[in-house]
C-alpha cells in the first residue's frame, strides 16, 4: 500500500530535511511540504471536498509551524479530517508533551533530530490507523465525511407554507449567536433568499456549479458576505440556469461550505430535483416546513414518500415543523405526525403574518422585531436543532435572551396571536 503524506514544515531547512528522510521511506508519496497553518488547512478542504480518497493519509506537523501554534493545528485537522493520521515533530519529547499531542487528536510523536528508524515507524502507525478509519467510514465518491459544520436543510410541503422565512431566521439565530453561517438558497428556479436580505449580487450557486476544485478561495469569491456577517451563496438570477447544477456539484459545494462553517442552512424550496436531493441527503437535519391544513400535509406525506423511494432519506429522519399554527385547526401536529410518519419540532410557528409584512416588503428580513413570536419561535426551534451557540454564563445568557428573544420558546401559540 502506498502512504500518502503532507509535510507541513515552515522552516526550509527542517523541510529539506524532512523531505529527504520521506523520500527513503518503503511505499512512500511524499507531496511538496506547506509552509504554514493556513495552507495546511487550505490543502486538506480541497481535496476532502474531492473526495475522501483523495486525502493524505499521513500529515507530518512541525513544532514550528505558525501563525497557528502546532498543537492548536492538530487539534483542527483532527477535528475536520478524522480520517488523517497526524504526526507530530517536535524537539521536546518529554511525557508532557507527548501527552498533550494525543490529547490534541495526534497519532504519534517523532522526536528531533529525526532518525529513519523512528520516522518510518510512526508514519506506518499512523497511515495503518488512517486506512482503517476510512474503511469504517466508508469512502463516498463526492462527499467528505469528516465532522465539519452542521447541514440543516430547509424544503417545503408547497409553495408559499414559508421555507424561506424558516431557513433565514434560522441562519440568523445561528449567526447573532456567535456561529460562522452559510445560508444557501437551492431553489434554482424561484430562489428568494437575495429578496428577503435586501441582496444584489451577481455570483451564484451556478458560479461554482462546474469547478471541480472548489478551494476556500474560489469559495469566498463566489458567495456574498451579508451585513449580519452571514455567508450567502445565491440561487441564479435567471432561473433556467439552475439546470447546470447538478447533483455531483452540489455535494462538492455542500462539501466545501461545510469545512468553512460551523452552520449551513440551505433552503431547497419546493420543487425537488436531483441537486436538492443530493443537499437533503447530506444534510445532519432535514427540516420539512408545512402549513395545518389538508392540501399541504398531503403534499408533506408525498415529499417523505418520495423520499423514502428514492432512499434519500427515511421519515423518521426527518424533522416536520408546522408554521402558521393556531389551536383553533382541525389539524394538529400529532395528526400531521402520524400522517407523515416523520418526526416533528417541539415547536410551532404562529399564524401571525401581520408581523412579517413589513419587512417581508421592504426586504429586511434581518430586521424583523424580536418581540415578534414569529421571530421568537424560530430561533427557539433553532435551539432546539442546536444551532445557537449557548451562552457562557447567567450574564451572557440574559444579554443573549435580550438580544434574540427567548429562545427558549417552547409553548404552543395560543388562538389570538394573529392569522397569516
Amino acid at each position: 500500500m502506498t502512504t500518502r503524506i503532507l509535510p507541513a514544515v515552515g522552516d526550509p531547512d527542517a523541510a529539506r530535511s524532512v523531505t529527504t528522510l520521506l523520500s527513503q521511506l518503503p511505499d512512500a508519496e511524499p507531496a511538496a511540504p506547506v509552509g504554514d497553518s493556513t495552507q495546511l488547512i487550505d490543502t486538506l478542504a480541497r481535496l476532502a471536498g474531492e473526495s475522501l480518497d483523495e486525502l493524505p493519509e499521513v500529515v507530518l506537523v512541525h513544532e514550528r509551524i505558525g501563525p497557528v501554534p502546532a498543537l492548536e493545528l492538530i487539534r483542527e485537522v483532527a477535528l475536520r479530517f478524522p480520517a488523517v493520521g497526524v504526526v507530530l515533530i517536535t524537539a521536546d519529547a518529554s511525557p508532557g508533551l507527548f501527552s498533550a499531542a494525543m490529547d490534541s487528536g495526534a497519532r504519534g510523536l517523532a522526536a528531533l533530530p529525526l532518525s529513519y528508524e523512528e520516522l518510518a515507524h510512526r508514519v506506518q502507525a499512523a497511515a495503518q490507523w488512517s486506512v482503517g478509519v476510512r474503511r469504517h467510514l466508508g469512502a463516498g465518491a463526492d462527499v467528505f465525511t469528516g465532522p465539519g459544520g452542521t447541514v440543516v436543510t430547509v424544503t417545503g410541503a408547497k409553495g408559499g407554507v414559508g421555507t424561506t422565512v424558516t431557513a433565514v431566521q434560522l441562519a440568523l439565530a445561528a449567526r447573532t449567536s456567535g456561529r460562522t453561517v452559510a445560508l444557501a438558497d437551492l431553489d434554482l428556479q424561484a430562489g428568494d433568499v437575495a429578496s428577503y436580505l435586501d441582496v444584489q449580487f451577481r455570483r451564484s450557486v451556478v458560479d461554482l456549479a462546474a469547478i471541480t476544485d472548489i478551494s476556500p478561495r474560489v469559495l469566498q469569491d463566489a458567495v456574498f458576505t451579508h451585513e449580519t456577517g452571514m455567508a450567502l451563496l445565491l440561487a441564479p438570477g435567471e432561473g433556467e440556469r439552475g439546470e447546470e447544477v447538478s447533483e455531483r456539484s452540489v455535494r462538492q459545494i455542500i462539501s466545501a461550505l461545510r469545512s468553512r462553517y460551523e452552520v449551513v442552512v440551505v433552503d431547497c424550496g419546493t420543487q425537488m430535483n436531483g441537486a436538492n436531493a443530493a443537499a437533503v441527503e447530506m444534510a445532519d437535519i432535514a427540516l420539512l416546513v408545512t402549513t395545518p391544513d389538508v392540501v399541504a400535509v398531503r403534499a408533506a406525506k408525498r415529499i417523505v414518500r418520495m423520499w423514502d423511494r428514492l432512499q434519500i432519506r427515511k421519515a423518521e429522519e426527518t424533522l416536520t415543523l408546522v408554521n402558521r399554527y393556531n389551536r383553533s385547526t382541525e389539524i394538529q401536529p400529532p395528526l400531521i405526525q402520524k400522517i407523515t410518519g416523520t418526526r416533528m419540532a417541539g415547536i410551532a410557528i404562529p399564524a401571525a403574518f401581520k408581523e412579517l409584512q413589513g419587512v417581508v416588503d421592504a426586504g429586511r428580513m434581518h430586521e424583523l422585531d424580536a418581540k415578534s413570536t414569529v421571530k421568537q419561535a424560530l430561533w427557539g426551534l433553532a435551539g432546539e436543532l442546536g444551532l445557537v451557540k449557548a451562552p457562557a454564563g447567567p450574564e451572557k445568557q440574559g444579554k443573549a435572551r435580550n438580544d434574540r428573544g427567548s429562545v427558549g420558546f417552547r409553548r404552543r401559540p395560543s388562538r389570538n396571536e394573529g392569522a397569516s
